[in-house]
């Protein structure tokens, strides 16, 4: 079924009531101690957000969470959500539809991906992070369901999954896309990065999958390696949404039109009228100056904050209906 997020208008009214059976915030765990675990965790709070410095988890220096630190876990047999960030972003680009899952009720767990992200580019563009990048998911899940120290209040058999970009295509990947490297040599002309290795015949990463993921929404991914034919491997719920105008590592938004196109099933499809980066969290005023390619919208004067109000409800509500309220 495909939908608009206009659609979505009237569940902002509906979640903002459920709002009310869970806590009053997001709390916030920040994870720095292991460079292979390097993000946040999101969770239900019932103590008043202020904001929360990232310190050296930071990308820019203006750049902080809305939250509660180290607040304790509210709630039992929460549902949780591990997030996927895109290509050379950070663990915080979507910390508003984190906070707002926390607020629902949900723990979220977001890192950095090692070696492609803003500060660390040391796998950037290689084949090598093809398949790290669903190994770092693998080792999230883990870490939070064997080794959080507040891994009592999860349930265990209730796990989501967000990727946007590049993190869409991770997540695809664990769901049991094999992607299609030979498609893209076919297509590749650069001499450099991925197009480089696949002629000189360098061997593709094996995908890794992960049962343990019961459903998911997955944003803008990239679509090179996607496929009609690997997407029907696809057999868990989904969640798919794509831009209108496409942007950097999605093209003209034609590839992800090619992608919804040829969905397995009958996946919530929805299509946005801006361009790749309206995805992200919306920018204050300090970010946008420090970066403004990623806070900057196409077309000019769309509403990014309206839109994430529109976005971040059917999110939620996405995940309550498959994981929250009894869903598969």
């Amino acid at each position: 079924m495909r939908r608009t997020v206009r659609a979505f208008a009237i569940a902002l009214c509906c979640l903002g009531a459920c709002f009310g059976s869970f806590a009053r915030a997001a709390g916030i765990q920040l994870l720095d101690s292991d460079p292979a675990l390097s993000g946040a965790i999101w969770y239900p709070c019932a103590a008043e957000p202020t904001h929360v410095v990232l310190g050296k988890l930071a990308v820019a220096a203006d750049f902080d969470l809305k939250g509660v630190k180290d607040c304790a876990v509210t709630g039992t047999k929460l549902p949780l959500i591990i997030l996927s960030h895109g290509r050379g972003g950070f663990f915080g680009q979507h910390h508003d539809t984190a906070e707002a899952l926390a607020d629902a009720g949900f723990v979220v767990a977001a890192i950095n991906h090692p070696g492609d992200t803003a500060n660390d580019s040391s796998r950037r563009d290689t084949l090598s992070v093809l398949g790290s990048r669903p190994a770092d998911m693998v080792r999230v899940l883990d870490f939070m369901l064997k080794d959080w120290k507040d891994r009592a209040a999860i349930d265990p058999v209730k796990v989501g999954f967000f990727g946007f970009s590049l993190g869409g295509l991770t997540g695809f990947v664990l769901m049991g896309t094999r992607p299609d490297f030979a498609r893209v040599a076919g297509l590749c002309k650069e001499t450099t990065g991925v197009c480089a290795e696949l002629h000189n015949g360098v061997t593709p990463p094996a995908p890794i999958q992960d049962a343990r993921i019961r459903t998911a929404v997955i944003v803008d991914p990239a679509p090179g390696l996607l496929t009609k034919d690997n997407l029907a491997f696809v057999k868990v719920p989904f969640q798919f949404w794509r831009s209108q105008f496409g942007g950097p590592g999605v093209g003209d938004g034609s590839g992800t039109a090619r992608v919804a196109d040829g969905l397995p099933g009958k996946p919530d499809i929805h299509v946005v009228a801006a361009g790749h980066y309206a995805f992200l969290a919306p920018c204050s005023a300090e970010l946008a100056a420090a970066v403004p390619r990623i806070c900057t919208d196409t077309p000019a004067g769309f509403d990014r904050a309206g839109f994430h109000r529109e976005f971040n409800a059917a999110v939620v509500k996405y995940f309550r209906e498959q994981l929250a309220d009894g869903g598969q």
